[in-house]
C-alpha cells in the first residue's frame, strides 16, 4: 500500500474501536509485512486473543 494511503488508514486504525481495528486488519488488502506489524504495535495488547481467534478462521 501505498505510504500516504497507509497514513490514512493508520490514522483510521488509531480512531477505530477493537472490532475496527480487526476489521482494518484483516481486511485491508496490498498491506507489506511491515504495515501489518506497525498496525499490531498500535493494537490493544490486552485485545491480542480477539485478533488471534479472527486470524484463526481465515
Amino acid at each position: 500500500m501505498q505510504r500516504d494511503d497507509f497514513m490514512k488508514l493508520k490514522l483510521k486504525f488509531a480512531q477505530t474501536d477493537v472490532a475496527g481495528k480487526i476489521a482494518i486488519y484483516t481486511e485491508t488488502p496490498g498491506l507489506s509485512t511491515a504495515q501489518y506489524k506497525e498496525l499490531l504495535r498500535m493494537y490493544p495488547i490486552e485485545k491480542l486473543e480477539e485478533l488471534e481467534a479472527v486470524l484463526a478462521k481465515l
